[in-house]
């Protein structure tokens, strides 16, 4: 992967990617979930935490990229896939419809 790939958005791509981060709910989770956006610059469209489970000790991120291709968006993954306290990661590219589809 280059490093161009794994550190810049292109805004003219029209796919947006989307993560679900399943955690347990400790401290930093969530700071370190953004910091792998914010080390490349990158600033997320949407970004929505909460705790569930009976005791609160569950932990759900929903983040969303414009811009971000296929390889970028697996990369980033990846990455969260590696944080101490994540349990699950699901990543999707959702793609807008096409202008002349309107």
């Amino acid at each position: 992967m280059s490093l161009f790939a794994a550190t810049d958005a292109d805004d003219d791509l029209p796919a947006t990617a989307c993560f679900s981060v399943h955690a347990r709910a400790e401290p930093g989770v969530m700071a370190r979930v953004l910091e792998l956006f914010a080390k490349r610059g990158l600033v997320p469209c949407f970004y929505q935490s909460s705790t569930s489970g009976t005791d609160r000790s569950e932990l759900t991120i929903d983040i969303q990229m414009h811009g971000l291709g296929r390889e970028t968006m697996d990369y980033i993954a990846a990455c969260l896939r590696q944080i101490v306290c994540v349990e699950v990661v699901s990543a999707a590219q959702r793609h807008l419809p096409d202008r002349a589809e309107y």
